[in-house]
């Protein structure tokens, strides 16, 4: 039986494309943790997660120093053992219990990375551009590009929110389906505001209107929605998506491969929210080609709508040779599509790095 003999850990900085704007900050790279695992056999499989301050309580130091706690524990244990080892951690630190748990269920063989058949997931874009007069021509890119479901951040300020969003909603003009997502920035008052003012036409959802923390601002917001609520950053294991089911407004709840710990946490939580009559989203637009890969696979039997697992296309270098495919809209594998990790490309892109060996855990014994 096969066993985990080396891991790196590895901090990756990676430039963007064009600015990625959020209502709590801009992102011009992403600064993913990544973990590469080998075992005995020979074969090597991968994790990551992109950890930023405000999203969670973890935080990129709190992550690698997870990863470098749990590593050397991992080594000469079964995937399946390394799994059972990283369950507790993944109560506790989701983020960077994902990036160890993914690696060793993927040396795991685990079944929702098998491809019996081809697989498309198609993906939403967000809309960057900010000036009103520069809408029309990207949202006309996107939907040349295949896109029909289009994410518009909000939380900046309510009137101008409001005015951006009718501007893009004119250029849509009912071709393609759009998310809103003010990832926590609005106060009660301001959700509620915007929440009643907004036109409905087109819009399939508000996510996250108000700290994830301030469940009564999020109630009160979903309770005079014009749009159903989802909840995301306030959603971290199945009791927040049993508590979220009981609110009035709330139709969707969101999940990241990150925010659960694992790909079989993961699917568990997504039948969780259609078990109790809510519709799952699934995608961290911040993760490479590695979670792009991991979540899209997920995704092939856990949600009917579209994936937001487009942190990839985001990137202006791809971890995959090829890059993880995209055509018409959609993330698509083929049949037993197995990835390769471009290593020059981690090479070029990593700022530090610290490997685990069992020669190394055990010199560290002694």
């Amino acid at each position: 039986m096969s066993r985990i003999s080396e891991i790196t850990v590895r901090q990756l900085h990676l430039p963007l494309t064009v600015p990625y704007k959020v209502s709590l900050r801009t992102f011009h790279h992403f600064d993913p943790l990544v973990v590469e695992m080998r075992d005995t056999d020979g074969r090597v499989a991968w994790g990551e997660a992109e950890i930023h301050e405000g999203y969670s309580h973890e935080t990129p130091e709190t992550g690698w120093a997870f990863c470098r706690r749990l590593a050397p524990s991992l080594i000469d244990c079964t995937p399946a053992q390394a799994i059972a080892k990283l369950d507790s951690g993944a109560e506790s630190d989701p983020h960077a219990a994902s990036i160890l748990m993914s690696a060793a269920e993927a040396l795991n063989d685990h079944p929702a990375l098998r491809l019996s058949e081809p697989l498309v997931v198609p993906l939403l874009a967000p809309v960057h551009s900010m000036a009103l007069e520069k809408v029309g021509d990207e949202v006309a890119e996107l939907l040349a590009s295949g896109f029909r479901t289009l994410k518009v951040k909000v939380g900046f300020d309510v009137d101008a929110d409001l005015r951006r969003l009718a501007a893009i909603q004119a250029a849509v003009d009912g071709r393609a389906t759009l998310r809103l997502d003010a990832n926590q920035a609005f106060s009660e008052t301001q959700g509620r505001v915007f929440a009643t003012m907004l036109d409905p036409a087109g819009i399939e959802l508000f996510e996250q209107p108000c700290d994830k923390e301030d469940w009564k601002a999020n109630a009160a917001v979903a309770s005079v929605s014009r749009v159903p609520v989802m909840l995301d950053e306030s959603i971290y294991n199945l009791a927040d998506i049993d508590r979220a089911a009981k609110i009035n407004g709330v139709g969707f709840v969101k999940l990241k491969l990150k925010k659960l710990g694992g790909i079989d946490r993961l699917i568990a939580g997504l039948r969780r929210i259609r078990e109790l009559g809510l519709e799952p989203v699934l995608g961290d637009g911040t993760a490479t080609d590695i979670g792009g890969w991991l979540e899209g696979c997920v995704a092939r039997t856990t949600i009917r709508n579209a994936g937001e697992m487009n942190g990839y296309l985001k990137l202006t270098t791809p971890l995959f040779t090829p890059g993880l495919p995209f055509a018409d809209g959609a993330l698509r594998l083929t049949a037993s599509y197995a990835p390769e990790v471009d290593r020059a490309a981690i090479a070029r892109f990593t700022t530090t790095s610290e490997r685990f060996a069992k020669t190394q855990v055990a010199n560290a014994a002694q």
